[in-house]
């Protein structure tokens, strides 16, 4: 046998086993960044334990080239980057959410345009309930069919004013005269209309340490802040806060 058969020879070798480690190479270490409804180990297991192809390396680049994606509750997309055969980085992108209605025992999520992006029987941290909507029949990935469409625009400025202020409320509830009253546990708000939300809540803002040091100070257990008389240009505004 000559020399350049015993070069070629070798190098299909090489190369068959290369192809052949490569088939076999299985995700070992898993980073997972942009997730905060699912946490990692809930966006692993969905990715790369759905069947027992799911953590070789080539069935996942081939997948991912093929727009063959796992579903994950609350996630719109996510991309996957190879660091090292077996190491990938997983970037979530996440649906955006800014409430939930309660509809035939589940909890239905629903986006800043009001459309619903999600169904689950499992309570979410930090979004927040919303009540006195008035909907016939929801339909997942559709949008929520209430009376006045314009309400999600007021949504979305209440929590996005609640975010901007690290405030969590566990209810945002919506008066016939579209008047909004929101639940933060021990503290009831009304906030009134729509208008001067943002200052509304940052006022808010302001005076919750002072209420409930108040509140502590006088074993007050629950109460009420009246802010739906206060208005960004009357520094004369009157507000109170009342215990239950």
């Amino acid at each position: 046998m000559n020399a350049r058969k015993i070069i070629l020879i070798v190098t299909a070798a090489v190369i068959l086993s290369v192809i052949g480690a490569a088939v076999f190479m299985k995700v070992k270490t898993v980073t997972v960044t942009g997730n905060e409804t699912n946490t990692d180990e809930e966006v692993e297991t969905r990715i790369f334990d759905a069947d027992r192809y799911s953590r070789h390396t080539v069935y996942l680049f081939i997948s991912q080239i093929l727009g063959k994606k796992a579903e994950i509750p609350f996630v719109e997309d996510y991309e996957l980057i190879f660091s090292s055969p077996d190491s990938v980085e997983v970037i979530v992108y996440e649906k955006s959410i800014v409430g939930y209605v309660n509809y035939m025992n589940n909890y239905m999520y629903f986006d800043k345009d009001g459309i619903v992006v999600d169904s689950s029987v499992e309570k979410i941290s930090g979004i927040p309930e919303v009540t006195g909507l008035s909907f016939g029949s929801i339909v997942l990935y559709r949008k929520l069919p209430v009376e006045d469409p314009k309400i999600f625009d007021r949504i979305l400025n209440l929590t996005q004013a609640l975010q901007n202020h690290k405030i969590s409320a566990e209810r945002i509830h919506f008066g016939e005269m579209g008047d909004a009253i929101l639940y933060l546990g021990d503290i009831t708000v009304e906030l009134g209309a729509a208008d001067d939300t943002g200052a509304k809540v940052a006022e808010m803002s302001d005076m919750l340490p002072q209420i409930r040091e108040r509140m502590a100070s006088e074993g007050i257990q629950s109460g009420t802040l009246y802010l739906d008389s206060y208005t960004e240009n009357s520094p004369s505004a009157l507000y109170t806060f009342k215990k239950d």
